[in-house]
């Protein structure tokens, strides 16, 4: 079993959370969230970069001086790859570098990820989390209040709360997420990972 201490918003430890580790993932499998990191992190480039070819540089296309009798050697147009200025002789063009790999896998890695978060120490569950109004200080206040101090974070809430996101959005390396949307490469990069209690109940209930 794992226990968790479950804080209130200024700190305060009001009990622990148990649960089994086994409702949310078998066990750790490193090689599998080495997989799903990189798979994200290939959707991510943009892979936007043009190079022009010896066809689209402007220049002209008339060859620079005679084949033959001038004691040189012999030299094509402007354009060609060997000259300053002249196009690439193989370009690079835009491309694609997004794949996927099973959903099933990518959900065990979700799963495995947020289960590693507890058995390092590095999870910490509020009782609950509420923002009357959207003030950058109240979100700030809690993260000081639980003990987090310049480390990055991911704050799951059980559901798409505006007044909680627009209090966090200006707080450094601090990321909100509603808890159906986790997923590992967020999980993995944030050093700390703040969940709710009702959050946490959520997502035993999806990987159970």
């Amino acid at each position: 079993m794992i226990s968790v201490p479950v804080k209130d918003m200024s700190g305060a430890e009001l009990g622990t959370y148990e649960f089994d580790p086994a409702e949310l993932a078998p066990g750790i499998n490193k090689q599998l969230l080495h997989d799903v990191v990189v798979m994200y992190e290939a959707n991510r480039r943009v892979g936007t970069v043009r190079q022009k070819s010896r066809g689209e540089v402007i220049g002209s296309t008339k060859k620079l001086y005679r084949q033959k009798g001038t004691g040189r050697a012999r030299m094509g147009n402007r354009r060609q790859p060997v000259r300053v200025g002249g196009g690439r002789a193989f370009p690079r063009r835009p491309k694609d570098w997004g794949y996927r790999l099973p959903r099933k896998a990518v959900r065990l890695a979700t799963r495995m990820a947020l289960l590693s978060k507890f058995q390092d120490g590095e999870a910490i569950v509020l009782d609950s989390l509420s923002v009357a109004e959207p003030k950058t200080k109240v979100v700030a206040g809690v993260l000081k209040a639980i003990g987090i101090n310049g480390d990055s974070v991911l704050l799951a809430i059980p559901e798409h709360d505006a007044t909680v996101w627009k209090s966090a959005r200006n707080i450094e390396d601090l990321r909100v997420s509603v808890c159906t949307d986790l997923n590992a490469y967020d999980l993995l990069r944030q050093k700390r990972l703040v969940v709710t209690k009702d959050a946490l109940d959520r997502l035993r209930g999806v990987a159970s």
